[in-house]
């Protein structure tokens, strides 16, 4: 058995975490401010198991006495940092919070870990956002959707950084600090540069999660509002392939520490805007109205993530497609209806 410590452990990604965790026995540790919509309503499923390795420390990785407090009581075998400020459009409302978050945030619980003397694996969801626009490789309108022209396997890990948005800036920062501390102080750190996770016990909205806003949406007979013309491409990932890769790469920590991994659903798993909008209308059976704006700020129309190099070095994979998986959430969001509200 191990003690796991996840921080923003009751976000969509932290909250499936955990449960695998404990559903192996584990003791997971979470340590979140519930700031996050959706927050609370993962805690009272995660506290639902009843498990005694389960313990919930309400805490804001921005207040590093707490972080202290909490590494001082526990010995970690693992960190899990997935706490964040996740939505480019706040991050451009109000920049200065997204930089304590998700930069200082980050760096805070980098020394943390420091300053304990304890140096468990530690892994950081980092996001496709620090390549920026990539305005330098050409796209291809291919009806449906964008598509690079040049890339026929998506961005791979040396592409240069660019950071695009207070949000890319942020990550971006978080991202390097998250190596350098591995490269100079000895800490088995792993980034993941992540593309679009989708899956149960996300709460979705305009801002972030694309999938299970247009899923929950559509499920609701809603209609939806599309920034730019849909044709804008991201390889999605199924939150339980996620959950495995993060689990591999722990296993293989000797040949993951110190790396940075694209971690997305690949070439085989690209969808638009306007493709998930035509599935949705099959499984429902009914239209979607939908209206068109702007873009914005910082959006790629195209993101296609290269994920070679996590199979060649821990052997992961994506495993459920993307029509299954969009299948699978639309299931669990109809089975769940009451927590969407009306």
């Amino acid at each position: 058995m191990k003690h796991y410590l996840i921080t923003g452990g009751c976000g969509f990604i932290g909250s499936n975490l955990t449960s695998a965790l404990l559903a192996d026995g584990h003791r997971v540790t979470v340590f979140d401010n519930l700031s996050r919509g959706g927050a609370r309503k993962n805690l009272d499923w995660l506290k639902s198991k009843d498990s005694p390795q389960f313990t919930y420390v309400s805490g804001d990785i921005r207040d590093m006495k707490s972080l202290e407090e909490l590494f001082n009581a526990n010995r970690f075998d693992c960190v899990f940092h997935t706490a964040a400020q996740v939505a480019v459009t706040t991050s451009v409302t109000n920049p200065r919070d997204d930089f304590e978050i998700n930069a200082l945030g980050t760096f805070n619980v980098l020394e943390a870990v420091r300053l304990s003397g304890q140096k468990p694996p530690f892994f950081f969801t980092s996001t496709n956002k620090v390549y920026g626009g990539m305005e330098d490789v050409p796209v291809l309108d291919r009806g449906t959707q964008y598509d690079y022209d040049g890339l026929p396997l998506g961005v791979p890990e040396s592409r240069l950084l660019d950071f695009h948005s207070p949000y890319g800036c942020s990550k971006g920062t978080a991202d390097q600090y998250v190596r350098d501390y591995s490269r100079i102080y000895d800490i088995p750190a792993v980034v993941f540069r992540m593309s679009c996770q989708y899956g149960p016990r996300q709460f979705g909205n305009e801002d972030q999660g694309w999938v299970a806003h247009f899923v929950i949406a559509a499920n609701r007979g809603d209609g939806l509002s599309v920034f730019g013309d849909g044709k804008q491409v991201r390889d999605i990932l199924y939150v339980d392939d996620l959950v495995r890769a993060f689990r591999m790469a722990e296993s293989a920590i000797e040949k993951t520490k110190g790396r940075i991994f694209n971690i997305g659903g690949g070439r085989e798993n690209v969808i638009s805007l306007l493709e998930l909008i035509e599935q949705l209308e099959s499984l429902t059976g009914r239209k979607i109205p939908v209206s068109f704006g702007d873009w914005r700020p910082g959006d790629q129309p195209v993101y296609i993530s290269d994920i070679r190099l996590a199979e060649q070095v821990f052997g992961w994979k994506p495993q459920v497609s993307k029509t299954d998986g969009v299948t699978r959430l639309l299931e669990w969001v109809r089975q769940n209806e009451g927590l969407f509200g009306k």
